[in-house]
């Protein structure tokens, strides 16, 4: 007699249900997408205090639930904001600095704070939530900002021509008081600047922070 072969036990795995194209992976990475988008409009719109949780669910369309499967709190929210904004600026800059790596220094800066420039006032959204609202939120978002101002300054620390004269701890201290001094600019200029769209805006930010970091140079040069 001829022994019949098992049945092939059934294939457990389970199916990962789709709705309108995604699965659950990716409807929770489109409703973090969603939330964050909201939050950026809000924050720039009526300000981070002026805004709640509820506001932000209702102009992204997710449930209460759905925010609190992402962020701890507003101020979360507001975090990972941040760190997507910076994130971008700096790969932005950094992109522009090696595809100019071959000029010299001074042709090399004012396209390289070009970039920084639209990064931010492109969408002037990124601005206000960047540099008009940061301030005096949480010491968990101060110690991003000053983490933010930190990698800038190192990065200009590692742009601009070697003073013989200063040591490497010196010559980051002055990169981190000049970063400081053009953002003080950014924030001067994001208060001030028309809203209904200066085309020479932009451009005027752009010479006025070039300006700024080249007078700082020609005195770091100078010293001895």
């Amino acid at each position: 007699m001829t022994r019949s072969n098992p049945a092939a036990a059934p294939d457990r795995t389970p199916v990962r249900r789709r709705i309108r194209g995604l699965d659950a992976e990716e409807r929770s990475a489109q409703r973090r997408r969603q939330l964050l988008t909201a939050a950026t409009e809000l924050f720039a719109r009526q300000s981070y205090s002026g805004t709640s949780i509820e506001q932000i669910c209702q102009a992204a369309y997710v449930g209460t639930k759905g925010f609190y499967d992402h962020f701890d709190s507003k101020e979360s929210c507001y975090t990972a904001l941040l760190l997507q904004i910076t994130h971008d600026i700096q790969e932005r800059v950094a992109r522009a600095a090696a595809e100019t790596a071959e000029l010299a220094w001074r042709d090399r800066l004012p396209l390289v704070v070009e970039a920084f420039v639209h990064a931010i006032a492109d969408d002037s959204r990124l601005a206000k939530v960047t540099f008009g609202e940061a301030g005096g939120i949480s010491p968990a978002v101060e110690a991003q900002r000053r983490s933010n101002r930190r990698w800038s300054a190192a990065f200009l620390a590692s742009q601009w021509p070697r003073q013989a004269a200063l040591t490497e701890r010196q010559d980051l201290a002055l990169s981190l008081a000049t970063i400081g001094g053009m953002f003080e600019l950014v924030t001067d200029w994001l208060n001030h600047h028309d809203d209904g769209g200066d085309p020479d805006s932009v451009d005027t930010l752009t010479e006025d922070l070039t300006r700024f970091v080249i007078v700082v140079d020609v005195g770091r040069q100078g010293a001895r």
